[in-house]
C-alpha cells in the first residue's frame, strides 16, 4: 500500500519492472515530475538516503514530521482514547472501521485491490482533499497505476526533512496526526501495522506493500531503524492500537483482525516452512496449541474409506435458483430448471466456494447451499470437502469443519461455539481458549460444513431467532444456528450447508448466497459406479455380466441415478453371481430390498427383523435416522444387523449410536412394519400411500419410499416376497390390507389427481406386480396429460413411458418446466401413441440436433410433426430466444431443402402472448418483430402485460411494418404500452394491411389524443372486417371523440365500440351514446 506524500521537486527514475523487488541501481541527477519518481523502480532506501543528503534548504523545503507533543500517541493518551470511545458512539464506530479496515486489508494475499472509495470510507477521510491514495492491485505483481493529478496541494506551511533516526520514507497527514508509509523492512516481519511510541513522531504507519527482500539486496546499515513496538497486550499477534480486543471494547460487533501480515497462502498454511534465510524474515509461528489442534483436524479428515464406501465417482453439481412458489404461499421453492439451463459446477469444489463471492461484502459470512434428495451423495460430497482440506488443496483456509448435523439435535442443551466446532464427537478435540480466540479473529479463514441441515427441522424458526456476535456464552442450539445463520455468529466465515430440497428448512435458503443441487448419476456415471464397486471388492470379473443384467432392467437402470440405489443393485447383483445360478435383476425397487434383505433374515435372530422394521417406523415418525444401540431387542440383534450392514455406527459419535445404512432401507423397513404390525388399523393404511389430500391431520411422508414399499409388500407374491422376510405366519393380516389397499386405489380417479401424485399412483401400481390394479390406473388415464412444473426423474419417465405405451389410446403431453433429461425426452415423444407434445424450446432443439447427428431421420420428422408451441407465451427473454432460435432452424432448412417446408410448430402458432414488463419490454420487443412474419398462421397478438410492456411508439411502428405478412391476424391487443398520438398515426396507416383479417383491436390505457384518434377515426371505414375497438383511458377530449363516433356512423358492421375516458365530459359520452348504442362507456 502506499501513499503520496506532498511532491518533492525533480526526480526521475525509470519504471519498476518483475515482481516489486527494487534492484540497486547508481541514483543520477534527479529530473521531471512527482509523478515520474513514484513510476520509478529505485528501492526505496537508497531513495531516502539521497534526500538525506540533499540540501533541503532551498525554496521549497520538505519537513515530514509535526511536533512531537501534538501527533505523538502516547499510552497514556491511548487509554484516554478507549475511555472517550466508550462513551462516544460516533468515534467507537470510527475506530471498529479502521479495525475492520485492518482485517480486509490483510485477510488474504490474493488481494484484488482495495479502491480508494473504501478506503476513505472506512478510515474515516471525507474531508481530505489533498491526499491520494494507491493500492497495490494484486501482490507481488506489477502495479497498475492511477493517474493523479500533476500538482498536489501542499501544506502551507514548509516543512523540513526529519533526521533518518526519527523519520520514514514518506508522510499522509490526517486530521489526527500524519501516517508514515515505510517499506518492508529485513527487521520486520513483511506486512505488519505497527504504531509507533512515544517520541517518533507519528500517530501511525502504513507499512509498504512488496516482497521480501533477499539478503543480497538488504539494505545497508545505515538506513533508518524501526525500533520494535511492544504489542498491545490481551491481542495475540496484533501491533496496533487502533484494533482493540472484545474486552477492550466490548460493544465492538467482533474481534477484528489485526495481525494478519500480507503473506501468501503458501507462507501462512502451517505446513509450509518460511524459506531459509536471516532470522529476520522468518515468519511468526501459530501459537503451540492451535498447531496441535490443526494436526489433529488434518489427521482426523485425511482417512480414506475403504471398499464400497470409498468408491468415488464424481459427483455432478448443478447451479439452481430460488422461485416464487405457484401456491397462495409467499414462500420461494426451488426452480425447476430446463434441461438447456442447467449450469454444471464444471469448475468442482473450487467453483463451488467461490460461487458466493460476488455477492460478499467485506467481513460478510457467505452462506453456500448443496441440496439433493436423500442418497444421492450429499454427505459423501461434505466429507470429500474436509478430505482435500486435509490434503491441502483448500489453502484459502485454515481450518474446516465438517459437522453431522444429527449429531446437534439435541433438545433441551446449552450450547457453545467449541462445541460446534468440535463436532461433539466420541472424542472430541480440544478447542480451549487459545483455539477459539484465534478463530475468532479470523473467521473469513474459517470453513463451516453443516451436513444434513434437514436433520435440524425442530429448529427451523433458527432465521428468526435472536443470536448475538459473542461466543463465549452457551445458548441453545437455536440461538447458535441462528448466529451463524444471521451472519453474526463468526462474522466473514463460510458457511456450506447440505439439506433436501423440500421440508421447512428449505424454504428459508432464500438467505443463502449461492445454491447448488447434487445431480445424481447420469447413464455413463450409473456404469463407471458398478465397474469401480466390483474392483473394489476384487471381484472385476463380475464387472460386464453385472452390467448386462443392469441393462436387462431398464428400470433399476433408471433407478440408478440414484447412488443408494446403485449400490444396492450391485451388492444384490454382486449375490447372485457368487451363487451360480441362473441370475436375474427384479424389475421393482421392492424385489431389489426383498432379495437384499430376505437371505439374512432367515438365519438371523427370531423377531429381530420385525424389530428393526418397528424402530425405522417410528424413528421415521420422528424425523430420525439415528438409534441407541439399547433400543434394539439384544445385543444379539445388534450385532447381526451391523453384520448385514444395515447399521452401523454414526459418523462422529460415539459406537453405541447407530444409523441405519441408507435412507431408502429405512423406508423400506418402515413399509414391512406397516404390512406386517398388528398396531395400524386397516382403515388407516391408505393414508400412508398419501395419494389424496387430508384437512385434518395430514401425513407428512418424510419417509417419502414408504407407499410404493408398502403397496410393492402387500401386493406381490407372497412366498417371494413378504414371506421370504417373515415367513408364513402374517398371510392372514396381510390379506385384510390387501383388501382395503384395493378398494381404496380403485376408488381413485386419475384423472383428477395432481401431476406429482398421478406419478405416485403410476409407481405404486408398478410396484404392486397387479394386473388388475395396472389396468385400472391406465384406464383413467385423461387423453391430455400436464406435468407443468412438475419434475420429472429418470425413474418418473420410465413409468410415465411404460403406462403410456400400454394404455391403448393416444396422448397429448405437456412436459414444460419438468426437467426431464434429453434421452427421457426423446423416449417419451418417440411413442407412437403420443400425437402431439409441449416441451421447453430449448430442450426440443437439442433433441432433434442428437437425433440429426445420429441419423434418425425417420424419428426426427415424427418428433418434429409431433411437437407444438400452441398457445406461446414470451414471459423472459429466454423465451424470445428460443423462439428465434426455432424460426432461425426453420428459415435454414428451408434455404437448404427444398422440400422440407415449414416446421409445424411454426406454421401452426396462431396465438402469440409477449409479458415482460417495462424494463425489458421495450428491449426485447424488436427481437420479437424480426420473427413475426415467419408466423403466417398468427391470428392473435396479445401485447398486453399486467406490469405493461411500454413498446411505445417505436414499437408500434416497427410493428405495423410486419402487418403486410401477417394475413390471417384477428385479434391485435396493443393496451397498456405507452403510445402516443405519433404511434397512433403510424398504426392508423398500417391498419389497412389487415382490413380483410382484424377483428378485434385493444388501445385500452395508452396516452392518445386528439390527434390520434381523428387518424384511427379516418382509418374505420377502411376496417371491413373490424368488430370491436377498445380506446378506452386515452387522453382525446370531445373533439376526438366525436370524430370517432362520426368514423363509427361510416361502419355498420363494428358492433362495439368502447371509448370512455376521463378526459371527455360526462355529458358529451352520454350524448353519444344516444346517437349510436354502440358506443360503450363504461
Amino acid at each position: 500500500m502506499r501513499c503520496l506524500a506532498p511532491r518533492p521537486a525533480g526526480s526521475y527514475l525509470p519504471e519498476p519492472q518483475g515482481s516489486g523487488q527494487c534492484p540497486t541501481m547508481e541514483l543520477g541527477p534527479l529530473e521531471g515530475s512527482y509523478l515520474e519518481l513514484l513510476n520509478s523502480s529505485a528501492d526505496p532506501l537508497q531513495l531516502y538516503h539521497l534526500y538525506d543528503r540533499m540540501d533541503l534548504t532551498a525554496e521549497e523545503e520538505i519537513d515530514l514530521c509535526s511536533e512531537p507533543d501534538t501527533d505523538t500517541i502516547n499510552c497514556e493518551q491511548f487509554s484516554r482514547l478507549l475511555c472517550d470511545m466508550e462513551g462516544d458512539e460516533e468515534t467507537r464506530e470510527a475506530y471498529a472501521n479502521i479495525a475492520e479496515l485492518d482485517q480486509y486489508v490483510f485477510q488474504d494475499t490474493q488481494l484484488e485491490g482495495l479502491s480508494k472509495d473504501i478506503f476513505i470510507e472506512h478510515i474515516g477521510l471525507e474531508e481530505m482533499t489533498s491526499e491520494s491514495v494507491e493500492v497495490l492491485e494484486e501482490a507481488g505483481q506489477k502495479t497498475q497505476k492511477r493517474p493523479f493529478p500533476e500538482e498536489l496541494p501542499v501544506d502551507l506551511k514548509h516543512r523540513k526533512l526529519a533526521p533518518p533516526s526519527s523519520s520514514l520514507l514518506s508522510c499522509l497527514s490526517l486530521p489526527s496526526g500524519p501516517i508514515q508509509i515505510i517499506p518492508t523492512l529485513s527487521t520486520l516481519p513483511q506486512g505488519l501495522w505497527p504504531i509507533s511510541g512515544t517520541g517518533t513522531g507519528v500517530s501511525s504507519i502504513l507499512i509498504y506493500q512488496s516482497e521480501m527482500p533477499p539478503a543480497s539486496q538488504t539494505p545497508p546499515a545505515s538506513g533508518p531503524a524501526v525500533q520494535s513496538l511492544p504489542k498491545s497486550p490481551d491481542r495475540p499477534g496484533s501491533t496496533s492500537p487502533f484494533a482493540p480486543s472484545a474486552a477492550d471494547l466490548p460493544s465492538m460487533p467482533e474481534p477484528a483482525l489485526t495481525s494478519r501480515a500480507n503473506l501468501t497462502e503458501d507462507e501462512m498454511s502451517p505446513t509450509k516452512c518460511p524459506a531459509a534465510g536471516g532470522a529476520s524474515s522468518k515468519l511468526p509461528k501459530w501459537p503451540e496449541s492451535v498447531e496441535r489442534f490443526y494436526q489433529s483436524l488434518r489427521d482426523k479428515y485425511q482417512a480414506q474409506p475403504a471398499g464400497p464406501e470409498g468408491t468415488l465417482v464424481e459427483m455432478d453439481l448443478v447451479r439452481v435458483r430460488l422461485e416464487k412458489s405457484s401456491g397462495k404461499s409467499q414462500e420461494r421453492e426451488l426452480a425447476t430448471l430446463d434441461w438447456a439451463e442447467r449450469q454444471p459446477a464444471r469448475g468442482g469444489l473450487a467453483e463451488v466456494l467461490l460461487a458466493a463471492s460476488d455477492r460478499q461484502q467485506p467481513r460478510e459470512t457467505r452462506v453456500i447451499a448443496v441440496l439433493g434428495k436423500a442418497g444421492h451423495g450429499k454427505s459423501h460430497w461434505a466429507r470429500a470437502v474436509s478430505r482435500a482440506w486435509a490434503h491441502g488443496q483448500l489453502p484459502q483456509y485454515d481450518f474446516v469443519f465438517w459437522v453431522p448435523c444429527h449429531r446437534l439435535d439435541r433438545l433441551g442443551t446449552s450450547y457453545h461455539l467449541q462445541d460446534l466446532l468440535s463436532s461433539l464427537g466420541p472424542q472430541p478435540l480440544p478447542v480451549n481458549d487459545e483455539v477459539l480466540s484465534y478463530i475468532a479473529r479470523r473467521p473469513n479463514r474459517i470453513l463451516l460444513v453443516l451436513d444434513g441441515f434437514e436433520e435440524l427441522e425442530a429448529h427451523d424458526g433458527s432465521l428468526h431467532s435472536t443470536g448475538g456476535p459473542g461466543s463465549a456464552e452457551p445458548r441453545s442450539l437455536r440461538g447458535l444456528l441462528a448466529g451463524l445463520l444471521q451472519r453474526k455468529l463468526l462474522r466473514g466465515c463460510t458457511l456450506l450447508l447440505t439439506a433436501w430440497p423440500r421440508g421447512r428448512l428449505a424454504q428459508s435458503l432464500s438467505k443463502a448466497d449461492a445454491l447448488f443441487e447434487v445431480a445424481g448419476f447420469s447413464a455413463q456415471q450409473a456404469e463407471t459406479y458398478v465397474k469401480h464397486y466390483f474392483e473394489s471388492e476384487g471381484t472385476a470379473e463380475y464387472q460386464e455380466r453385472a452390467l448386462a443384467l443392469l441393462r436387462a432392467q431398464p428400470f433399476l437402470l433408471s433407478h440408478s441415478h440414484s447412488p443408494t440405489v446403485c449400490r444396492a443393485v450391485c451388492q444384490l447383483t454382486e449375490a447372485l453371481l457368487q451363487r451360480g445360478d441362473e441370475a436375474q435383476l427384479p424389475s421393482t425397487l421392492t424385489g431389489l430390498f426383498v432379495g437384499l434383505l430376505g437371505p439374512a433374515a432367515r438365519d438371523g435372530p427370531p423377531g429381530a427383523l420385525a424389530g428393526l422394521a418397528r424402530l425405522a417406523w417410528e424413528l421415521g415418525r420422528a424425523h430420525q435416522r439415528g438409534l441407541k444401540a439399547g433400543c434394539l431387542p439384544s445385543a444379539e440383534a445388534r450385532a447381526w444387523a451391523v453384520a448385514q450392514g444395515w447399521l452401523r455406527p454414526t459418523t462422529g459419535a460415539p459406537e453405541t449410536e447407530l444409523a441405519f445404512s441408507s435412507f431408502l432401507l429405512q423406508c423400506f423397513l418402515g413399509a414391512m412394519w406397516l404390512a406386517l404390525s398388528g398396531e395400524i388399523k386397516d382403515k388407516e393404511l391408505p393414508q400412508y400411500l398419501a395419494l389424496t389430500p387430508r384437512k385434518k391431520r395430514p401425513y407428512d411422508n418424510w419417509l417419502e419410499g414408504v407407499p410404493r414399499f408398502l403397496v410393492g409388500l402387500v401386493f406381490q407374491p407372497r412366498a417371494s416376497c413378504l414371506g421370504a422376510l417373515a415367513g408364513p405366519a402374517a398371510s392372514t393380516s396381510v390379506d385384510r390390507k390387501q383388501k382395503v389397499l384395493t378398494r381404496y386405489l380403485k376408488r381413485l380417479q386419475p384423472g383428477t389427481l395432481q401431476a406429482g401424485r398421478l406419478l405416485e399412483l403410476l409407481h405404486c401400481a408398478h410396484e404392486a406386480l397387479d394386473p388388475g390394479l395396472w389396468q385400472h390406473v391406465l384406464q383413467g388415464l385423461p387423453a391430455r396429460l400436464s406435468f407443468l412444473g412438475t419434475r420429472l426423474t429418470p425413474p418418473d419417465t420410465h413409468v410415465l413411458g411404460s403406462a403410456l405405451e400400454a394404455a391403448g389410446q393416444d396422448f397429448s403431453l405437456d412436459l414444460r418446466g419438468t426437467g426431464v433429461d434429453p434421452s427421457g425426452l426423446g423416449s417419451l415423444v418417440g411413442l407412437s401413441c403420443v400425437t402431439r407434445f409441449r416441451a421447453a424450446l430449448s430442450d426440443t432443439v437439442e433433441l432433434w440436433e442428437s437425433l440429426q447427428q445420429r441419423g434418425e431421420a425417420k424419428l426426427l420428422r415424427a418428433v418434429e410433426e409431433k411437437f407444438t408451441i400452441e398457445p406461446f407465451k414470451a414471459k423472459s427473454m429466454k423465451d424470445v430466444e428460443d423462439l428465434g432460435n426455432l424460426v432461425q432452424i426453420q428459415r435454414t432448412r428451408s434455404s437448404s431443402e427444398a422440400a422440407a417446408g415449414e416446421l409445424p410448430a411454426v406454421r401452426d402458432l396462431k396465438k402469440l402472448e409477449f409479458a415482460l414488463g417495462p424494463v425489458l419490454g421495450p428491449q426485447v420487443f424488436p427481437k420479437l418483430v424480426k420473427i413475426l412474419e415467419a408466423f403466417t398462421s398468427l391470428q392473435h397478438l396479445d401485447l398486453d402485460s399486467l406490469s405493461e410492456n411500454k413498446i411505445g411508439d417505436e414499437g408500434v411502428a416497427q410493428l405495423s411494418a410486419t402487418f403486410p405478412q401477417l394475413k390471417a391476424l384477428e385479434t391485435l391487443n396493443l393496451s397498456q404500452n405507452n403510445i402516443t398520438d405519433v404511434g397512433a398515426c403510424k398504426l392508423a396507416e398500417a391498419l389497412p394491411a389487415l382490413a380483410a383479417s382484424l377483428l378485434r383491436l385493444s388501445l385500452y390505457n395508452n396516452c392518445i389524443c386528439d390527434t390520434g384518434a381523428e387518424s384511427l377515426a379516418h382509418v374505420l371505414p377502411d376496417m371491413v372486417s373490424l368488430r370491436v375497438l377498445d380506446v378506452q383511458y386515452n387522453k382525446f377530449t370531445a373533439a376526438g371523440a366525436q370524430q370517432l363516433a362520426a368514423g363509427l356512423r361510416k361502419c355498420p358492421q363494428v358492433k362495439t365500440l368502447a371509448m370512455w375516458t376521463p378526459t371527455i365530459p360526462f355529458g358529451v359520452q352520454e350524448h353519444l351514446q344516444q346517437l349510436d348504442p354502440r358506443i360503450i362507456l363504461r
